[in-house]
């Protein structure tokens, strides 16, 4: 798994390549924890573009986050899901809290 951050003003942009499984949730999490803790971010962009697989680990990490950006007032937001991880998007309810593009 390859994790890129990106930050534009208030708004963090992560993209990943890869799986996103058991193996890797932990580290993206807290990746993506610290870098909420070290900058004034609102809003978080997954971008999901080059991600072949996401497991249960993986939703549990999107909620975590999503809840942690609800808590500053801010939005997230997948773009880009390759249609293997938008069903796993879609079956998993993720799709009715978080913004699919």
């Amino acid at each position: 798994m390859k994790i890129r951050t990106e930050k534009i003003g208030t708004t963090l942009v992560v993209k990943l390549d890869g799986e996103i499984d058991h193996s890797c949730a932990g580290e993206i999490r807290e990746r993506i924890d610290r870098e909420l803790s070290l900058h004034s971010i609102q809003n978080l962009v997954w971008d999901f573009g080059n991600v072949e697989f996401m497991d249960s680990s993986g939703i549990g990490m999107l909620v975590g986050r999503y809840q942690r950006v609800k808590e500053r007032g801010g939005k997230t937001m997948i773009i880009r899901p390759k249609p293997q991880v938008n069903k796993v998007l879609e079956i998993s309810g993720i799709k009715k809290i978080i913004s699919c593009e």
